[in-house]
């Protein structure tokens, strides 16, 4: 995987599993939008890169497979990761 396939669905399933302190495979494909918003928050704290969504665009999210498209293109968008180190396994850890 290049820079600018990051993130993708193994580590998106990471960032979401933190939420809820579940397991990866506890989470489910639908998501909700206090996940959303968390997740979003996640990955530019990771990514240091806020994906471009106005309302349409956050209401149009709907599933993981959703939020790996819209991530990879803002890591597109700005021409790859600002933190190309392997992602931080604790991150969010501590937030609900």
């Amino acid at each position: 995987m290049t820079d600018l396939d990051r993130p993708g669905r193994a580590e998106v399933l990471t960032m979401l599993a933190a939420f809820g302190q579940r397991a990866a495979e506890d989470v489910p494909e639908e998501l909700g939008s206090l996940e959303l918003t968390w997740l979003i928050a996640e990955f530019e704290q990771r990514y240091g890169i806020e994906p471009d969504l106005d309302d349409d665009a956050f209401e149009a999210v709907r599933t993981v497979d959703d939020a790996v498209a819209v991530f990879r293109a803002a890591v597109r968008a700005a021409g790859g990761p600002a933190a190309t180190a392997a992602p931080d396994a604790t991150a969010g850890a501590a937030r609900p």
